[in-house]
């Protein structure tokens, strides 16, 4: 009778892994189309606005892997903030607000592995998790001591804050500042397709979803979702720098965990800021649902900027730099 039962349960298994490879392999790329309601091409078509960016850095993560970032000096004794940027696109798109903050800040601005100018793979990572280690080994190396550290990001960096938060590296932060942060994708803050911006491959989701249940990584780097960047931006002069399609393994590492409220929960004292017009997000939904799970946050809509152009909103650079005084 056990026999039985085990040879059910183990073919069960086996015929769950077959569907999970099906959907897998037989979810072809679907066309994508322009998103509507955002305004990437505005902010992202051209260089690097008004800002002069400094030269790219590099230092070396635990893999040996030479992770570029940008540098803004602050006042002797200042936090330490790093800026996370969002999903396509590195790390230029906060020149002019680190500019701005390094009065108050020693700004570090990274492109993540996987984007930029010198991305190792585009659109891929190693491991699910990896984001946070090369954010630890950042902020280790370039951080002195006994200096606050806060970590802020913008959509999907945004998202891999609250991430950070919830992991065992949580502990390092003095605090927080989320920019229109996606929480996930069924998170009532998060619009349908985040607006038309990301064509989601669902079938390959579910399956490879199905496979890490069991530990089997093996096709994690199967691209799974692609992004509706405006031919103004890869026309323009950083096309080559765009980065329009994700990995299972950088997605999913790129976002809260599946209880991305208990993601929530672990923030430290954090700052909010959204703007009305965000084509993406719903702003005003942000408070009503991360207040029940953590009441650190302060929050701001700003009227009148959507999704991107919230970074560079004299509002966003204001209350960031009250928060970063109180830090």
């Amino acid at each position: 009778m056990l026999l039985k039962l085990l040879l059910s349960v183990a073919l069960g298994v086996l015929i769950t892994l077959f569907v999970a490879v099906i959907l897998v392999v037989t979810d072809p790329a679907k066309p994508v189309e322009a998103a509507s309601g955002l305004d990437f091409a505005e902010y992202l078509s051209d260089s690097v606005g008004d800002g002069i960016a400094p030269p790219l850095l590099k230092t070396p993560m635990r893999d040996g892997y030479e992770l570029a970032y940008r540098r803004f000096d602050g006042p002797l004794g200042a936090p330490m903030l790093v800026l996370v940027h969002g999903s396509g696109w590195h790390g230029l798109q906060f020149v002019n607000m680190a500019q701005a903050l390094s009065e108050k800040a020693t700004v570090l601005v990274p492109d993540l592995r996987g984007h930029g100018t010198a991305p190792g793979r585009r659109g891929d990572i190693d491991y699910i998790g990896q984001f946070e280690d090369d954010l630890v080994d950042l902020i280790t190396a370039l951080h002195e001591p006994g200096q606050k550290i806060v970590l802020g990001g913008h959509s999907s960096g945004g998202g891999l804050v609250v991430r950070f938060a919830g992991s065992d590296y949580g502990r390092l932060l003095d605090g927080a500042v989320l920019l229109a942060p996606f929480l996930k994708h069924n998170a009532p803050t998060t619009q349908v397709n985040s607006g038309g911006w990301a064509t989601v491959q669902l079938r390959r989701m579910i399956g490879l979803s199905i496979l890490n249940t069991f530990r089997i990584t093996a096709l994690n780097d199967k691209p799974v979702i692609q992004f509706s960047m405006p031919d103004e931006v890869l026309d323009g002069p950083l096309g080559d720098t765009a980065t329009t399609a994700y990995s299972y393994r950088l997605n999913t590492g790129f976002a809260p965990r599946g209880d991305y409220l208990a993601d929530v929960a672990a923030l430290p004292r954090f700052l909010m800021v959204a703007g009305s017009d965000d084509g993406a997000f719903h702003a005003d939904k942000y408070e009503e649902t991360m207040m029940p799970a953590n009441d650190k946050g302060t929050y701001l809509v700003v009227p009148g900027y959507g999704h991107l152009g919230i970074v560079d909103a004299p509002e966003t650079i204001k209350v960031m730099t009250e928060f970063l005084d109180a830090v």
